[in-house]
């Protein structure tokens, strides 16, 4: 559920619109874009619920929204595959129609691929800018009415054949926020008589929660034992000086790291998280979410980090730091505490630039700052923006430390950091403001942890950090046990030793892609021509309606 920063920060131009949000696309998909697409646009509705009062006063206007399509696989009878782009670009996601699964699944049943970029992302945004009030017409139920409203209206020039639903099977898929809409979307617009005939929800973050403190989970469980103990025991200690209030010793522990130029104790706590992945904003590192499977992967980011906490050949100056407060721990060390400062001295503060390395700018909205809200207010159109207004809105998921147990997040970091930034972020409008806290209940009346639908497919990462929102998380509902019947009804794949949307990714030959990426490929392929051998099989004369 995170966005590319760096992306984001040159299609903006200023490093505070790409500090704010979460990184939701691999490297990879950056990296796999030397195809290009065209980009068309369609008319779409701003307001596709003229009669509901959530929305008054209402608006009768359209915007572009984009679309690029392939359909160099298809012919006739061949299904529509949508790929929903989520909280990106369209660009961003074009790896998808080139070697991932899009192309894969087009190739394997003469489909044709379009991908939709989302309202408020890209370069489809309703309005020149995202006040309060603009934003209202960001919701979960807009963006899936715009999919059931695309595969009504899309034209694909070039390709002699009317391809709308409901007369031609589409099939939605998406990763992420982009796999709960796309599993939204079906619950909604889909079944034997609706307008989108199937969907795979990959990864899909289907349950809204306020905080999710399970975010770091995976990483405590999965990841080098002897870098996530460090960890746990650095973070224990910090929190015992931010719990003694002692000035010296907390401004101490921040110039240990290069930070003492950071006023408030959370901010601290927060950037240099940055490695494993702090709220909503994750700097300029990869993090566990941004491992992946593709041998050629440069997100190694984390590997190194880890690597560097656990030097025990590091040079004495740095191993020393280890003693510097041992005050606070019965006269024990730190072990690690100087490998992670001398890791974010190193890697997090020269990214963001000379001037936010220096002490009298660290504290500024530019740098690491967090605690302007004016900077926060600022309009401009960006994803950062419209990512967390859906999250202060409807969704929720803010990253918070587990108060009691283990923790690589400092504990001072609670739903009321996030919060805040929500406040900020969203004064009241003249026909808007946003809630106290996220409407859960909004995203959570699609099904929550059990969305289902006929020929909706859930297939999620047991390592995902995001999999404990999702359909096979650990504290979901039993899942059924499947028969023939219901795993083409409701088909659901759990791939062990997988992380966030892997089966997203494509590469080579099938044949040649690592096993449990290989068979979950096979599966989506089986999958997928069931569905469209099943609907050339319905009743001719059929049609549905939004």
């Amino acid at each position: 559920m995170k966005l590319n920063t760096l992306a984001v920060l040159a299609a903006s131009g200023t490093v505070a619109a790409a500090r704010r949000f979460r990184r939701s696309e691999n490297a990879l998909e950056t990296r796999a874009t030397d195809a290009t697409y065209e980009a068309h646009t369609i008319d779409q509705p701003i307001d596709h619920f003229p009669h509901s009062s959530r929305y008054a006063p209402h608006e009768t206007a359209t915007f572009k929204q984009r679309y690029f399509f392939d359909s160099s696989y298809y012919k006739p009878g061949g299904p529509v595959f949508l790929y929903i782009s989520g909280e990106t670009s369209g660009e961003s996601r074009f790896s998808n129609l080139k070697t991932g699964i899009i192309k894969i699944l087009m190739e394997a049943t003469n489909g044709l691929g379009v991908i939709l970029e989302n309202r408020y992302y890209g370069h489809s945004y309703p309005y020149n800018t995202s006040s309060t009030d603009e934003l209202r017409f960001l919701t979960t139920e807009q963006t899936i009415a715009d999919n059931a409203y695309f595969a009504q209206h899309a034209k694909f020039p070039g390709v002699n054949a009317s391809l709308n639903a409901p007369n031609t099977p589409w099939i939605l898929y998406g990763g992420s926020l982009a796999g709960a809409q796309t599993a939204f979307s079906l619950k909604e617009y889909g079944g034997d008589d609706g307008l989108l005939w199937a969907g795979i929800a990959s990864s899909g973050t289907t349950k809204g929660e306020y905080e999710y403190p399970q975010w770091y989970d995976p990483i405590q469980k999965y990841g080098p034992q002897d870098c996530v103990g460090r960890l746990n025991g650095i973070v224990d200690n910090m929190d015992k000086v931010f719990a003694s209030n002692n000035q010296t010793a907390i401004y101490k522990l921040k110039e240990i790291f290069g930070f003492e130029g950071l006023k408030d104790d959370r901010d601290f706590a927060y950037t240099i998280a940055f490695p494993l992945g702090g709220p909503v904003d994750y700097g300029y590192s990869n993090t566990w979410q941004e491992l992946s499977w593709f041998p050629e992967d440069g997100a190694q980011d984390f590997w190194h980090f880890c690597s560097n906490v656990t030097n025990d050949d590091a040079h004495k100056n740095i191993s020393l730091v280890d003693y510097a407060l041992s005050e606070f721990s019965h006269g024990e060390p730190w072990t690690g505490l100087g490998n992670y400062a001398h890791y974010v001295k190193q890697t997090v503060l020269p990214s963001y630039g000379a001037s936010c390395a220096e002490v009298q700018n660290q504290d500024s909205s530019d740098c690491f700052g967090q605690q302007n809200a004016t900077h926060w207010a600022d309009i401009s159109n960006n994803g950062g923006r419209s990512y967390l207004y859906s999250s202060c809105t409807e969704s929720g998921g803010y990253q918070t430390a587990r108060l009691q147990g283990p923790s690589l997040l400092s504990r001072i970091i609670q739903k009321d950091y996030t919060q805040q930034w929500c406040t900020w972020a969203f004064p009241a409008g003249k026909h808007n403001q946003i809630p106290s806290r996220p409407q859960l209940e909004t995203q959570n009346k699609y099904g929550g942890f059990s969305v289902i639908q006929k020929r909706l497919a859930h297939i999620d990462g047991d390592q995902d950090v995001w999999n404990d929102i999702c359909y096979h998380s650990t504290r979901a509902p039993k899942r059924r046990t499947s028969s023939a019947k219901e795993s083409v009804d409701h088909p659901e794949l759990l791939i062990t030793g997988a992380g966030h949307h892997w089966d997203s990714y494509g590469y080579g030959a099938l044949e040649d892609q690592p096993q449990f990426i290989r068979e979950a490929h096979y599966w989506e392929i089986r999958t997928v021509k069931r569905w469209v051998e099943e609907f050339k099989s319905k009743p001719k004369g059929y049609r549905a309606e939004l």
